[in-house]
């Protein structure tokens, strides 16, 4: 009976997920579908390591918070991800073997642990300059902040490791190679809480270090810098042993925190520190770091930097040892060896803050580049100007949302940069630009909600719970974050919960410690909760976090919801998920609650969950995407349940998911469908959830932190937190291998569903038409309609050679008659994509030459609204789908002129063919008496006995040349640039046609004159071609036959008499 009792509710889990056959994906059929960049650029994103070729400074890297490391071989006009495949995409540390510059070690984890810093997988080496990377270990390590390569000795390295943020752990400290990765050693280490903060070696001997050791630590609901773990440590024999430096030596007394280290490049025996302690400080060595002085500190003089536990960096101008830089929220520089300071900021909209990375040239003077959380900047002034970089889309979204416009809009906030909205494409040429996106609402950007019952507005929120009401079109914002109607405070969360009524389009709700509605669009709040969270007060001391040095900025803000979902299925059913690993459910509107956190099985108590998800299918049916990294656990967490929370099933553990989960979104229409993003990735089911596979075709590793599916255009929009914005075109190919399996792929062709196709309009590029390299193109979705096909080439028999097989294409319009063909050749087995412009088949104009054999059939006007039949045939095997076409929403088109249009074109291409017919009885006509003109010249009569035969060709040919010249023109051999003013037939054909472009009234007086004059042309041209082949080329043709021309001759060579 015991044995019973246990099998129900595992049954009960199996039964929650739909029941499908395991359908692992492979990646290799999925080649068709390829994932746009949409951007933004302008924005940028968190640089954290530079390095540049000395010898070649057009050579230069950046690496990224969380987007990978970029390349430019042009001094930062043009720049290429060259990270994209490997583990992990924070960057912490870059350097170039400066002697031999195509050996780069790189350090992944950025080393500035905010609460939303991303984690690394290990120090890596390229040996071609970027081109491939190998892993060389010290995954464990998660941020790496500091790689130095021996000067001398490509295969010494240092490395320093910072650690893990979020847990204790030995996997931290300086380690040190020989053998070029293959062996590490732990040289210096102190306790679990201490790693790098700064790891510096002398340019004149490298066996001379300065390590910065600092222990440091952060929990969800604290940040604490300093620790008696923390100190400055020396070596000068290649960290065989370390000499701590300590205020016996200069240095500040009692605890320290973060520390930056610098080395005078022009004289080394001057160096400098940053120093966090119960004084914040900068300080001077003169002997080389033996004993040390304060220059200044914070207290006095503001401009020394601010918030240690982010920056804390200096450095040494190369050509004055007295120039000093610190990094920070803004850049400041010291003129009398850091004694006071200056920023180089005029206002705080010229260059954007928080600096995280500097590079200084050792040969040119004032050349610097410099990494802050809104990008690249370079200077060649030493900073009086600069450049910035809006090429690099490493922006840092936490959340996205769309409209219905057509083309719709993407939304979103991230880090550091604003809230913003623009285009998923453009009917534009060029790319979509950085101009065509409208920041929203300032300060660290989250979620940006389109209000459903009015279109122009938005909801935007920044950090805290800082929300307002933003008019788009004028861009004013109300403010109208909740307040507690008794004045008691609220908890927001660093990334509040918002959420809309889909039963209601003005209703709102906002996420506190409490769930917060709004039926006015946030005019008036009530609270339609208790307090959801665990109220732990013991966890919510932010006031207090920072350590020696305080920032209560909010990110540690705690016991707070992050997540409000209602059912699109059940009125009243609203789910809300915590930081504190609350889930909660109320099924009246919110008068009663329900905790559902003990039934979280398998989830360890007080998890973050980021996200809850209702299906759009069933009540009572929802996922709740939890992590727990933040104290060190990286499992991931997708949780499903079926029956209101009671049981929830975890349906990504154990099935090769990497790093730990931060988003989901299952398919409209296909419930077998579903989408996780992780820290490393996007995983995609077919069988709701039994098997995942990486999407790795053209997509990067990169922390997938928020996706929507779109519901009219079916595209996966998704929020990177560290490469912008990216849109995955029309998946319903994946939604029919999730309800028919993926053996549909096994189909010798097999057509897809095709998305709405618009007769748009395309124009030219805002703002600039020749933008040349240096400016940035997000991936544009293509003309036309866009259409899917899978093939299977079934592999060759032993000795035979693949096939190259095409695919033709045929449209039909609504009443079956074909009005299109054309071939494409497929790239490979599975899915492949190509488009149909929207065109019917049109007619060659006539010209001098013959189309070549099997030409293609040549392209005409655009159909006409309406709904057309696709077909496919491959060897042998057809399918077809269905393309709706539709208008320019942004024009009027009245059907009838449209249809007179197309009428107009048949008559036009009437008139085109007879012209066609005649020259192409020229063409024949020129080709016969080229061929009897070599007959004539090798005829061995003489030529008396030819003359009349031959003047009577070269008069018809020239005939023939003078009728092609009446259509065409008489050819004008003259170098540069001709025209001919003779107005010849040709010229009446197109004039017609350049009025018909874009007639969206239907033609008029004009183009019917246009073609009255261009039938009187061709009639007259077909009069004189007609009468010449009646008469002269009569004429001709006897003459030849009479000639008895024949291209034999006698065999043996000449006459032996």
């Amino acid at each position: 009976m015991k044995k019973a009792y246990w099998l129900i509710p595992v049954l009960s889990l199996l039964m929650m997920i739909p029941s499908t056959s395991a359908q692992q994906l492979d990646m290799e059929l999925m080649k068709g579908i390829e994932p746009r960049n949409i951007g933004p650029a302008g924005m940028s994103g968190r640089i954290t390591a530079i390095d540049v070729v000395e010898m070649n400074p057009d050579i230069m890297y950046a690496g990224s918070a969380s987007g990978g490391i970029w390349k430019s071989e042009s001094g930062g006009i043009a720049w290429e991800p060259i990270f994209d495949e490997y583990a992990a995409a924070s960057i912490g540390a870059i350097d170039i073997h400066q002697k031999s510059p195509d050996i780069i070690w790189v350090g992944t984890g950025e080393g500035n642990p905010r609460n939303s810093a991303s984690a690394g997988a290990g120090v890596y080496r390229s040996l071609d300059g970027g081109r491939s990377w190998e892993l060389m270990g010290l995954e464990g390590t998660r941020n790496i902040h500091r790689v130095i390569i021996h000067p001398d000795d490509p295969n010494t390295v240092y490395v320093g490791a910072q650690g893990n943020a979020w847990a204790d752990t030995e996997d931290r400290g300086v380690y040190k190679t020989t053998d070029g990765g293959k062996t590490w050693e732990k040289i210096l280490y102190v306790n679990n809480r201490t790693g790098i903060a700064d790891l510096v070696m002398d340019p004149i001997n490298p066996n001379k270090m300065f390590a910065a050791m600092w222990e440091y630590r952060r929990w969800p609901w604290f940040f604490e810098s300093g620790g008696e773990g923390s100190g400055l440590y020396m070596t000068v024999d290649g960290g065989e042993t370390w000499t701590e430096l300590t205020s016996e030596d200069g240095l500040p007394e009692g605890e320290l925190g973060k520390m930056g280290i610098a080395i005078a490049p022009g004289k080394t025996n001057v160096v400098y520190a940053i120093i966090e302690s119960k004084k914040n400080g900068i300080y001077r060595s003169d002997d080389g770091g033996f004993t040390w002085e304060l220059r200044q500190t914070v207290e006095k003089d503001g401009d020394v930097g601010n918030r240690p536990f982010y920056y804390a960096e200096i450095y040494v101008d190369p050509f004055n040892e007295n120039r000093v830089y610190s990094i920070y929220t803004y850049i400041s520089k010291s003129e009398d060896g850091a004694k006071s300071f200056e920023s180089l900021y005029p206002y705080y909209n010229w260059v954007h803050p928080d600096h995280h990375a500097f590079w200084l040239s050792k040969e040119s003077p004032g050349f610097m580049i410099d990494g802050n959380d809104g990008g690249l900047n370079i200077t060649y002034d030493g900073g009086d100007t600069w450049r910035f970089i809006d090429n690099i889309p490493v922006g840092q979204y936490y959340h996205v949302n769309v409209d219905m416009g057509i083309p719709y809009n993407v939304y979103g906030g991230m880090q550091d940069n604003g809230s913003w909205e623009g285009p998923a494409y453009v009917w534009r040429s060029g790319g979509i630009r950085n101009s065509y996106w409208d920041e929203l609402f300032f300060g660290d950007g989250f979620d940006v909600l389109v209000d459903p019952s009015d279109s122009r507005y938005v909801y935007a929120m920044s950090q805290q719970g800082n929300i307002g009401r933003v008019d788009r079109v004028s861009g004013s914002a109300k403010f109208v974050k909740p307040t507690h109607p008794d004045g008691d405070v609220l908890r927001f969360n660093w990334n509040a919960a918002l959420n809309f009524d889909p039963f209601d389009a003005e209703t709102i709700y906002f996420g506190s410690q409490y769930v917060h509605k709004s039926t006015d669009r946030g005019e008036t709040w009530e609270i339609i909760s208790p307090d959801l969270t665990t109220n732990d007060t013991t966890k919510q001391k932010q006031h207090e976090s920072g350590g020696l040095t305080m920032d209560a900025t909010g990110a540690e803000n705690y016991t707070t919801i992050l997540a409000i979902e209602p059912s699109p299925v059940e009125e009243d059913v609203i789910w809300v998920g915590t930081d504190d690993g609350k889930v909660q459910i109320t099924r009246d509107g919110g008068a009663n609650w329900t905790d559902l956190a003990r039934n979280l099985r398998g989830v360890p108590e007080g998890s973050y969950v980021a996200q809850v998800k209702a299906s759009k299918f069933n009540a009572g049916e929802a996922f709740a995407v939890i992590n727990d990294y933040r104290r060190g656990n990286w499992a991931p967490y997708v949780l499903h349940t079926t029956d209101y929370g009671r049981r929830w099933a975890n349906i990504v553990e154990d099935k090769g998911v990497k790093g730990y989960a931060l988003s989901f979104v299952q398919d409209l229409e296909e419930p077998n469908l579903m989408f996780v993003g992780t820290e490393f990735g996007l995983y995609v089911s077919i069988d709701a959830g039994d098997t995942w596979t990486k999407w790795t075709h053209e997509y990067p590793t990169v922390s997938t932190y928020d996706m929507v599916m779109h519901p009219r255009e079916h595209d996966l929009v998704i929020g990177t937190f560290g490469r912008s914005f990216w849109v995955f075109d029309d998946m319903r190919p994946l939604r029919e291998l999730a309800s028919n399996g993926a053996d549909e792929l096994e189909k010798t062709i097999k057509a897809f569903p095709s998305p709405d196709a618009y007769l748009a309009e395309w124009r030219q590029a805002m703002g600039s038409r020749f933008a040349a390299d240096g400016m940035f193109f997000g991936d544009n979705r293509g003309s036309g309609a866009m259409l899917t096909y899978s093939v299977n080439i079934p592999e060759p028999e032993e000795g035979e050679k693949k096939k190259d097989e095409k695919v033709k294409v045929e449209v039909f319009d609504n009443s079956g008659d074909k009005i299109r063909t054309y071939e494409v050749t497929p790239d490979g087995n599975g899915l492949n994509r190509t488009s149909w412009s929207l065109n019917r088949k049109g007619v060659r104009f006539p010209n001098r030459n013959a189309p070549r054999p099997n030409a293609p059939e040549p392209g005409g006007p655009s159909v006409l609204p309406g709904t057309y039949k696709v077909k496919f045939t491959f060897m042998g095997e057809s399918d077809s789908t269905m393309v709706r076409v539709h208008p320019d929403p942004r024009i009027e088109m009245p059907m009838n002129a449209l249809q007179a249009t197309s009428d107009f074109y048949d008559r036009v291409y009437e008139v085109v063919n007879q012209m066609n017919d005649a020259v192409a009885m020229l063409r024949d006509a020129k080709e016969i008496v080229e061929v009897n003109e070599r007959l004539l010249k090798s005829d061995t009569r003489p030529k008396d006995e030819l003359k009349e035969v031959n003047d009577l060709s070269k008069e018809t040919k020239e005939r023939i040349d003078e009728l092609m010249n009446h259509v065409f023109g008489k050819p004008d051999d003259r170098q540069g640039i001709t025209r001919n003013p003779a107005i010849t037939v040709m010229t009446r054909l197109f004039g017609p046609n350049r009025y018909l472009n874009n007639d969206w009234d239907g033609p008029g007086s004009h183009e019917e004159n246009l073609l009255r004059l261009a039938a009187e042309a061709v009639d007259e041209a077909v009069a004189q071609i007609e009468d010449f082949v009646a008469t002269d080329w009569v004429a001709y043709q006897v003459a030849i036959e009479s000639a008895d021309l024949s291209p034999f001759k006698t065999l043996g060579g000449d006459d032996q008499d």
